[in-house]
């Protein structure tokens, strides 16, 4: 996966909007305002990419157990968050799982109002 297809995959989910929050190196991916997706641009350049990504602290704690490639979250909560480098052992295919949970973990998160706000929207 490169760059351009990350930023495809990640606003095909519904609603979500990218966003330079903290510096204009730091791509965040939201969904009703909520990150869900932060990567450096810089690293992407460098050839050294990764993600950070929300999801379930058991689950957090699986991944990192099988993968060398997950890692506690980088500038985040550890518990909820991971950090995934690219060209390690995950497969792309897993990659995408990884983003989708992420996704899926902060829109259920959401109040009911929100999820119905995004979901019509893309009707």
């Amino acid at each position: 996966m490169n760059i351009q297809q990350l930023y495809e995959f990640c606003l095909s989910q519904k609603g979500v909007t990218e966003h330079f929050p903290f510096d204009e190196d730091t791509l965040v991916f939201k969904v009703g305002g909520k990150m869900f997706c932060l990567t450096s641009l810089k690293e992407w350049e460098k050839g050294s990419p990764s993600l950070n990504l929300k999801g379930n602290p058991e689950r957090n704690e699986a991944l990192r157990a099988e993968y060398d490639a997950v890692n506690p979250g980088y500038h985040m909560s550890k518990i909820h968050w991971n950090t995934v480098d690219f060209n390690s052992d995950v497969s792309d295919s897993m990659m995408r799982e990884l983003i989708r949970d992420s996704y899926e973990l902060v829109f259920k998160s959401l109040t009911k109002k929100i999820q119905s706000e995004i979901l019509q929207s893309e009707n």
